[in-house]
């Protein structure tokens, strides 16, 4: 199974965070890209488990297929 992940820089520089748009609320971090996708991918195995617990369907992936960054004048 693939989840779509979105990886953003934290607002200090020093690693990111990683959301899972198919899965609400599955969201972690990592001091750099390697570390991020490893919590990412424990993440996203706890959070089908704690589903799967409940009773409730396990989504399927979200792609993101296009994000961009629009400025605006402050």
């Amino acid at each position: 199974m693939k989840y779509t992940v979105i990886l953003e820089p934290d607002d200090e520089g020093k690693g990111f965070t990683v959301e899972v748009p198919a899965l609400p609320g599955c969201i972690t971090e990592g001091d750099n890209i390697e570390d991020a996708l490893s919590n990412a991918k424990e993440a996203i195995e706890l959070f089908i488990e704690t589903l799967k617990e409940i009773g409730k369907p396990i989504p399927e992936d979200v792609p993101v297929s296009d994000i961009r960054t629009v400025e605006i004048s402050a």
